[in-house]
């Protein structure tokens, strides 16, 4: 009998500033190097999902965010060997300044979401293209 495998779960908040525009890292290293994603990461055994994605937030931007309403929910299959579930949520009363800082991402940038450079990630595009379904 076979060992099953099952994904793991993603989180990420969504920072807009008041111009609009989204907080967009560029990938470091590993699956999608040099392609920019929204900032996110994995939540660790034992916590809590809305804590997960303010805590990798912190760690990758150095925001200090409140994970507000989800945004949306995917299944992401752009790795087959790493499966994953992603939730994104709205980032509320933000705090601080961006700055890439656990050398995960290697820069930070803030784009309109009608400019969005090429994305690591399809079901951010997805993310972003229900964003800007929102505003217009």
């Amino acid at each position: 009998m076979s060992k099953r495998k099952f994904p793991v779960v993603g989180v990420a908040i969504i920072v807009i500033d008041q111009k609009g525009q989204i907080l967009l890292g560029k990938r470091a290293h590993g699956w999608g190097k040099g392609l920019w994603c929204i900032p996110c990461g994995k939540v660790e055994w034992g916590e809590e999902i809305r804590e997960a994605a303010e805590r990798e937030l912190r760690e990758e931007t150095g925001l200090i965010a409140t994970a507000g309403e989800v945004v949306a929910v995917h299944s992401n299959f752009h790795d087959p060997d790493h499966l994953s579930v992603g939730i994104w949520f709205k980032g509320e009363s933000i705090q601080g300044k961006a700055t890439a800082l656990d050398g995960e991402l290697a820069a930070l940038e803030w784009f309109h979401l009608s400019q969005i450079p090429e994305l690591c990630y399809p079901t951010d595009q997805l993310v972003i293209k229900q964003l800007l379904d929102t505003i217009t």
